[in-house]
């Protein structure tokens, strides 16, 4: 059994950073999120691999916020791609949660499968390797468990398990992470240690049936009350670790320019505002209901599972206190005429 002490840590991270971009989870300002190793502040940010989560999830990784596609170049009607901006420089995502690791399955799923892939995202995901850390004392917003998700095996690369003050146990369980780990093994030690056991989930829910329920419910009156407390501020899509609505706009200057996309929320009105001014969802509980409907319903028609991972994070964010798990039980026990 392959182990990382404590004091290795850093050395690990410095050593993975020679050949990778690595992003850890490290405490930034008044947040949290995945960023840089390298380029870290050590005199302001903390690693926090300790923290059950952080608040922004490593998406942004794969799937940046903002990201240039290609240059154009214009001429009367006709316009020429003059470059194509696909990044395939090695990344290192450390210390990734469960349900954030589910989220980048969600992702591969949207981006890489069904007859189309998304290059952008390829060229990123290709060359990206995941190193999990593995749950064992759930918070109380954490419900992956009730959405499919094993806290304590992550779909990764690599998995580490804390042990405590003996370190961590260090598991590859694919090629990537076979080879990665070759790389560092003389910062590992062998030697047997026990892996902690799951505590108890102070947060339940049973998703059971509620994708088949959901299919005959959408002119339910549910929905009226469920959005009346949201105010479409797309926060809860935005610090969702497998949202990943997109909108594609252009910067240009005489004949030269360039596309771009980044994220969007389907939480706004303009997401769905079409060029003569017409909306199919102009109301907030149309909006509200096509967010929990996808993330419930139509994902798992398509792809067998559940888009939510239950890391909790609109629960934290959401300003208005709308909760998943609450709208996931009320939908359990709504009456729906056969």
């Amino acid at each position: 059994m392959k182990i990382l002490s404590k004091d290795k840590l850093e050395s690990v991270l410095d050593k993975l950073s020679e050949s990778a971009e690595v992003f850890v989870p490290l405490s930034r300002a008044n947040s949290s999120g995945f960023y840089s190793w390298k380029n870290r502040n050590p005199e302001k940010e903390r690693l926090m691999l300790d923290a059950l989560n952080v608040y922004l999830s490593p998406k942004n990784v794969g799937f940046p916020q903002n990201e240039k596609m290609y240059s154009i170049i214009q001429s009367g009607p006709n316009a020429e791609i003059k470059e194509t901006f696909e990044d395939s420089s090695p990344r290192i995502i450390f210390g990734l949660r469960a349900c954030d690791a589910r989220a980048i399955r969600c992702m591969d799923d949207v981006f890489l499968t069904r007859g189309y892939e998304d290059s952008f995202y390829k060229a990123r995901r290709d060359n990206t390797v995941l190193i999990g850390n593995a749950c064992y004392e759930p918070g109380p917003n954490c419900f992956c468990q009730g959405m499919g998700v094993d806290p304590v095996e992550p779909e990764v690369d690599i998995i580490i398990r804390d042990t405590g003050a003996q370190g961590y146990i260090w598991e590859a369980k694919t090629p990537k992470g076979e080879e990665l780990t070759e790389g560092i093994s003389s910062l590992l030690q062998e030697k047997e240690l026990k892996a902690p056991e799951l505590k108890a989930f102070p947060t339940q829910v049973d998703y059971s049936g509620v994708a088949e329920k959901l299919k005959g419910m959408f002119e339910h009156p549910i929905w009226e009350g469920l959005s009346s407390a949201c105010q479409n501020c797309g926060i809860c899509t935005y610090v969702c670790p497998s949202c990943h609505c997109f909108d594609i706009q252009v910067k240009t200057w005489g004949e030269e320019g360039y596309r771009f996309r980044c994220w969007d929320s389907c939480m706004y009105t303009e997401y769905t505002t079409e060029a003569g001014g017409g909306n199919p969802r102009s109301t907030t509980k149309e909006r509200f209901r096509n967010r929990f409907l996808h993330k419930l319903e139509f994902f798992t028609e398509r792809y067998g599972y559940p888009l939510c991972t239950g890391c909790g994070r609109c629960i934290v964010a959401c300003p208005t206190g709308i909760n998943i798990v609450n709208i996931i039980n009320e939908v359990k026990e709504a009456s729906v005429d056969v």
